[in-house]
């Protein structure tokens, strides 16, 4: 800069200019050097640092080089080069000039604290692109932490820019924070309950990024989208979003369907109402419908009937569902088969239904149970079995 002025200096002379058009051009050309010196350096910083960064990451094997200097953080960066290079030029442009150097140095400095904060947060975002579908309890924790962090760095960036426009020590803003603590506590009470809530649902294993839960306080019945400190996002099966707190899930209760998820079937329960009159002892007519419909062969009502000589039809109806379900491809044989009978009602005698379906999909799952379900009343004809059904009043 110096070689600059001496170089205007010996032009101004040159060119006859004397008294105050000296410092005029002087400073003017300082002005001129001073910026075209930082679009120099950001143009550098853009054209050759960050692609030959991005070739570096893309040549390694790992993927979070990649993510975590991603193009959006390294242009953020790009932004603080030129102003940096400001501030460092800004005493020997205006030195002569106290007044418009400090009102510059702190405008420069206030952009510099700003865009660093800009670019840490874009940074910290750019952890989400390592999540897949589901995010773990460590990655949730994680996630958790950088919220909070971020809430941090936005605080302490704007005690630093007022502690920069008022010329103050920020140690001094921050010593007088004491004061007005409960107004912060107050201020972020939800962040805070927020993450303490998100913290027990994480340390208990109680929900993940991707889970299926259903909230039936707030109508929620979906797969869990995002977690935030203050937020879970719920994406319902008719596409439509429903945010819940933290502290809801916490101090209220949900149903998480992972254990299902993760699980070798998903549970059908299912009951069907017999009329107490259509109950009764097998004969001979309804032993032989039975046969030839092929429910049961001769040597399989045989062996029934040594063990119970006297044999119903709602019995044999059990057995034979029991036997049936187990044969089906999209029942899970592994897991509890069941056909039984509840308590008697007014409304007929309940038998119960109890499988498991290999396929979890909501829409294939509820063809299956429909399937299953429309024979079982079919059967129940040929067993002698009438279904309870109660008509309107005319």
């Amino acid at each position: 800069m110096e070689k600059i002025t001496i170089w205007v200096e010996q032009a101004c002379a040159y060119f006859g200019l004397t008294g105050d058009m000296i410092p005029i051009m002087r400073h003017g050309a300082l002005v001129i050097v001073a910026i075209l010196l930082a679009g120099l350096s950001g143009c550098a910083v853009r054209k050759l640092l960050i692609p030959l960064v991005k070739k570096i990451t893309a040549r390694t094997e790992a993927q979070w080089d990649e993510v975590i200097f991603n193009e959006q953080v390294l242009k953020s960066a790009s932004h603080i080069i030129p102003a940096i290079i400001i501030w460092l030029l800004l005493p020997m442009v205006f030195y002569e000039y106290p007044t418009v150097r400090e009102v510059l140095t702190r405008l420069t400095a206030i952009y510099i604290t700003v865009m660093a904060v800009r670019t840490s947060i874009v940074f910290i975002d750019s952890f989400k692109q390592l999540e897949g579908d589901k995010r773990t309890s460590t990655q949730q924790y994680l996630y958790s932490f950088c919220g909070v962090l971020k809430i941090l760095m936005v605080f302490i960036a704007a005690i630093i820019v007022v502690a920069i426009a008022i010329d103050k020590s920020p140690a001094t803003l921050f010593a007088g924070l004491g004061a007005t603590s409960a107004i912060l506590m107050l201020v972020f009470k939800d962040t805070i309950e927020g993450l303490v809530a998100g913290i027990r649902l994480t340390s208990a294993d109680m929900l993940h990024k991707g889970d299926w839960i259903t909230v039936n306080a707030a109508g929620a019945n979906g797969i869990v989208e995002e977690m935030s400190l203050t937020t879970v996002k719920v994406r319902n099966f008719d596409n439509t979003i429903t945010t819940v707190s933290p502290t809801t899930l916490v101090s209220g209760s949900f149903q998480n369907w992972i254990g299902m998820q993760e699980s070798a079937g998903r549970k059908a329960v299912r009951k069907i109402y017999y009329d107490f009159n259509s109950i009764a002892v097998v004969d001979k007519e309804l032993r032989q419908r039975l046969t030839e419909k092929k429910y049961f062969t001769e040597e399989e009502l045989l062996a029934i009937e040594q063990k119970e000589p006297i044999t119903v039809n709602l019995t044999l109806f059990r057995l034979f569902m029991e036997q049936w379900l187990s044969r089906r491809p999209e029942v899970n044989t592994d897991m509890l088969i069941l056909v039984h009978q509840l308590e008697a009602t007014q409304s007929g005698l309940p038998i119960e239904m109890v499988f498991f379906l290999r396929d979890k999909d909501g829409i294939t799952y509820n063809h299956n149970v429909a399937t299953i379900m429309e024979h079982a009343y079919a059967f129940s004809r040929d067993f002698g079995l009438r279904i309870y059904q109660q008509f309107p009043e005319q």
